[in-house]
């Protein structure tokens, strides 16, 4: 669907009477105020659990929906399928009747809050695709009524809320700012952190119009540790590019540094080190295989994109961005090279990666780098296994052509038969001592082998 297209939705019109209008916002700020009010929200995964725990725990009743009948399902029989969020604290909810899963769009009617967690992923041509926003907009307005506030929280460029969602909903027939309200909120979930988690994390709130904005931060109040309103929804829009796009490009600074510190001889991870004990005027970024998550390999491509829009290039934006992609060849290269030195070719090689997911100890593989390592070397004509603790079987990647395969277990029988190992994510439950004493060689993405007292000539760094 091409952004051209997204504002085109055809939704029965809404009649409503005067005086539902003129109380929407005092009737739905009661309720979130005294939290009576139910929360519904929009996609189930690694953004949308964590939500609706921290509004349960601030004791507001949640309504989940999800197209995935197999997730809602489970979800049903208080079984979880994100590692953060426990079968146990699932049940907990369930028992309590504090969450309700469905599939049925029309139990959206009953919440008052709405809060869309899709993807916003990239076409092939690394263009935004809001295909999922706009099928959950179109959703939402054949079921919008009076008193209702609709907050978009997937990462998207500025504009997409004023420009493409509130088109569609206004087709409804209701009036934002006085029969519904419209914000827009950044999702800002770190898979895998106990310390940040969702009603830790400060929230971002910029509305439509002041109604909504006052809406959007007395329900996120009622739930999270501190919200930070903002004058628009587009400013909030912007803060979310700005936070993924500056990570981008520092990663994408280390990764250029590795690659030199690797020709002269220097080892880019005790550079890091020894640069981090400044007190002031540095942060330290990590180089890796390639960027991973939902967010950092995609958000710098809605922000270049819509600066094409405003007749502007992102040169500095897009450079990190090429960067980024390219060290997955990187560290194939090297990896060949490694193999090279013991006289062995890539073609016939047996290769096990160590690690799917896209960072340490979390089940999520959203554009891992491990997928392109993956494809990279069976298109070289290596023979290829995994092992994550995290994802026991590869799920299907859209962006990438892979068989099925199931994690490996890490004996020393394996290890020891395998040409290469190959470090992708450096998981705490990895012993890299026994990796490396029982494996020929390993090539080293994350820096993972840095304590391990012997047999550091098999290990090389990429």
């Amino acid at each position: 669907m091409t952004i051209s297209e997204v504002t085109h939705a055809v939704v029965v019109p809404l009649a409503l009477p005067a005086t539902a209008r003129q109380s929407s916002f005092e009737s739905l700020e009661s309720r979130i105020l005294n939290k009576s009010a139910t929360v519904g929200i929009i996609g189930l995964g690694y953004v949308g659990l964590p939500l609706a725990d921290a509004f349960i725990r601030a004791g507001m009743q949640v309504l989940g929906y999800d197209i995935d009948q197999a997730k809602v399902q489970k979800l049903e029989r208080g079984e979880s399928y994100i590692g953060h969020i426990s079968s146990e604290k699932l049940r907990s909810w369930l028992s309590a009747r504090h969450f309700l899963a469905t599939t049925d769009v029309t139990q959206l009617a009953r919440a008052d809050a709405i809060l869309i967690c899709v993807p916003t992923p990239l076409t092939e041509t690394r263009e935004p695709d809001l295909s999922f926003v706009v099928s959950t907009t179109r959703a939402i307005a054949t079921v919008l009524r009076p008193g209702q506030l609709v907050v978009l929280e997937s990462t998207t460029f500025p504009g997409t809320t004023r420009d493409v969602v509130r088109p569609i909903l206004d087709r409804a027939g209701l009036q934002m700012g006085k029969d519904y309200f419209l914000a827009y909120s950044p999702e800002r979930e770190d898979p895998g952190d106990p310390q940040h988690t969702a009603a830790r994390i400060p929230k971002v709130v910029g509305g439509c119009d002041q109604a909504s904005a006052t809406l959007a931060e007395e329900l996120y109040r009622s739930a999270v540790s501190q919200v930070v309103p903002v004058s628009s929804c587009e400013a909030a829009e912007a803060c979310k590019i700005l936070e993924n796009v500056y990570r981008a490009v520092n990663i994408a600074l280390v990764n250029e540094m590795k690659m030199l510190c690797q020709r002269m001889g220097i080892d880019v991870w005790e550079v890091i080190d020894a640069a981090k004990t400044k007190p002031f005027g540095f942060s330290a970024f990590y180089p890796g295989p390639g960027l991973g998550g939902h967010c950092i390999p995609i958000d710098p491509f809605y922000l270049t994109w819509i600066a094409r829009k405003y007749g502007m290039s992102t040169r500095f934006i897009e450079l990190a961005g090429e960067i980024n992609a390219s060290m997955p060849d990187y560290v194939l290269r090297r990896l060949s090279d490694a193999l090279n030195e013991i006289g062995k070719p890539v073609k016939g090689s047996k290769i096990a990666l160590l690690g799917i997911a896209y960072k340490r100890d979390v089940d999520d593989c959203r554009e891992s780098p491990s997928f392109a390592l993956l494809e990279g070397l069976l298109a070289r004509g290596a023979i290829v296994t995994y092992n994550d603790p995290q994802i026991p079987r590869l799920p299907r990647v859209r962006a990438h052509e892979l068989p099925s395969m199931e994690s490996q277990m890490l004996t020393p029988e394996y290890l020891s038969e395998q040409d290469c190992v190959l470090i992708a994510t450096d998981h705490s439950a990895y012993d890299y001592d026994f990796v490396v004493r029982h494996a020929r060689l390993v090539v080293d993405t994350r820096n993972a082998t840095s304590g391990v007292s012997s047999t550091r000539e098999r290990i090389v760094k990429a």
